[in-house]
């Protein structure tokens, strides 16, 4: 073999790690993952279990939130835990578009994982009636940090629907301190729903894009203004040529501090005299589209028809 042959080989090799210790690292170039422990990875990314009643959030009381330890994205609220005797940490809700669910391999039950970077957490049950909303998801402490109420989270959410998802994601992305964003539905009463049903109008949600951002760097009342800029915020019935239930303006917040944000903007816009036909919700589940939808404009190479950018503020 040549000296330039055992060359190559070697930079192909280097960049091949390379390219995987990156995926490893990054989300989308900009979100950093967390280094983990040996037993941390052996839980979450090999799957694996803690001991019962071992888990340093198993009695855990404190006001705040439980963010993935992989990733930091928002997981639960300590008003969705509860004490089950599981020997785990047990949540009756999530953070809306924070968990996604899949078979696990037993057959027999479902394992939830974190919807940002697929951390294994844990497993979720039903009909069990320990709450009234009679869900427990079963979570391993070690897949989870924990941040207390007014210490700032690390990743923040926000979701925003103002007409085809299409754009509306488009111009999110530019904003400088957005880590991810995802296209899907949220406001309706059907779960899972598809694009089909979605644009039949009769389930109820919105096409809607989640934002994952960096509060350091850009705050909500930035995104909500961004929100208004992109988009026709006064008409009713639609946005642009699309008109529909689905492609209706909403703001739909997380707690009280995002209502009061994006409702004090809408009540500053009617000051100067804008019939706002934006609606402010708090939000519910959010359902993602197919990756079809993701990051449509980008992989496609075009730009959006209904969505221009403009100065208002």
């Amino acid at each position: 073999m040549s000296y330039k042959s055992f060359f190559y080989i070697f930079l192909i090799i280097f960049l091949g790690i390379g390219s995987i210790f990156s995926q490893n690292q990054t989300k989308g170039d900009t979100m950093e993952y967390q280094n983990l422990t040996k037993e941390e990875k052996r839980v979450i990314i090999d799957k694996g279990t803690e001991k019962p009643n071992t888990g340093k959030y198993v009695d855990h009381s404190e006001t705040g939130t439980y963010i993935c330890k992989r990733c930091q994205n928002p997981l639960f609220h300590s008003g969705h835990k509860f004490h089950s005797g599981c020997g785990w940490p047990s949540f009756d809700d999530e953070i809306p578009g924070s968990i996604r669910r899949q078979p696990d391999p037993d057959g027999r039950r479902t394992e939830i994982l974190c919807a940002n970077c697929g951390a294994h957490l844990g497993h979720v049950f039903k009909g069990e009636g320990l709450t009234e909303k009679n869900l427990r998801h079963c979570v391993n402490s070690i897949a989870m940090e924990f941040v207390p109420q007014g210490d700032t989270l690390p990743i923040q959410k926000a979701f925003f629907a103002a007409g085809c998802f299409w754009g509306v994601e488009h111009h999110f992305k530019k904003v400088k301190g957005v880590f991810e964003t995802r296209v899907g539905y949220s406001g309706g009463n059907v779960k899972n729903p598809s694009y089909e049903q979605v644009c039949a109008g009769t389930t109820g949600h919105k096409e809607t894009v989640e934002v994952l951002y960096d509060p350091t760097t850009v705050s909500y009342e930035e995104l909500v203004k961004t929100f208004f800029e992109i988009h026709d915020f006064t008409q009713k019935n639609g946005q642009g040529p699309d008109i529909g239930e689905q492609y209706k303006s909403y703001i739909f917040n997380l707690n009280e501090k995002q209502k009061e944000i994006a409702q004090s903007i809408i009540d500053t816009l009617k000051s100067r005299s804008y019939k706002v036909a934006t609606k402010v919700e708090k939000g519910k589940n959010f359902y993602p589209a197919i990756d079809y939808h993701q990051d449509y404009y980008s992989k496609n190479n075009k730009a959006p028809y209904c969505h221009n950018r403009k100065d208002i503020f």
